[in-house]
Order: structure tokens, then sequence, then C-alpha cells
């Protein structure tokens, strides 16, 4: 109890650092993903649901537009939490062959936001001293 509260201001500086990377994240996903309707509708439907305000789009838009689910009772170091399940609607269980299919989106998804910041780089070269 005593230390209940330590850390919350570095805990809500790091949520706000992290946004816009986050959103930036699902929209690339949902551009690189196999279903974009998908990773919209879900990201849209549950994004918001997910106990993380970053990780939420994030996890929300790769589980649409992979057709999973995700979420759901998961076990961290021993402590098992239940968490909502997003794409649940629209999604399938996850098999194996997923996880393939979830590490060729992130590679796409990191080389689109190498791409993005490489652009803003070039495009705001000349207006910085």
């Amino acid at each position: 109890p005593k230390y209940l509260r330590y850390g919350w201001a570095s805990a809500r500086l790091d949520d706000l650092a992290g946004w816009p990377g986050a959103r930036l994240t699902a929209v690339l996903a949902a551009l690189a993903g196999p279903d974009p309707r998908g990773a919209v509708r879900a990201w849209r439907a549950d994004a918001d649901r997910h106990p993380s305000p970053n990780a939420g789009p994030v996890e929300a838009s790769f589980a649409g537009a992979l057709g999973v689910r995700l979420g759901g009772t998961l076990s961290y170091g021993g402590r098992v939490e239940r968490r909502p399940v997003l794409n649940a609607s629209a999604g399938r269980a996850v098999r194996v062959t997923d996880v393939e299919r979830a590490v060729r989106l992130s590679r796409r998804v990191g080389l689109l936001a190498l791409g993005v910041c490489v652009a803003g780089r070039l495009l705001t070269r000349g207006r910085t001293s």
C-alpha cells in the first residue's frame, strides 16, 4: 500500500510517449496485413478493451489483419490474467502456422515504419538547424 502510487507519473509519461508509435504501428499493420478491413474493424471495436492504451490498438489491429483471436486467459511469470478477447467476433483460434504469418507481418510493419521515419526526416531535412 505504501508504494501503490509510486511510479504513476512515469507510467503515464511512458503511455504518452508511446502513443504516436503505437497508432502508426496499428495503421501500418492494417495496410500491410492480409485483411486491412478486418484490422481496422478489430482496432475500432476492441483496442479500448485492452488494459494498455498502446498495446490495445496494435494487438487488435494485428488480430484483425491476421483473422485470429488474441487475448483471453494468459499467464505471465506464473500469474494468471484474464483479458478481453480481441477480434472475438471475426477471428479464429490461433494455430502454429499463424506464428510465421505474424512474424512476416511484423517485419513488413517494421520496414514500413522505417520508411515513414526516413521519409519524415527527408521532408524536414532543410527545415531544422
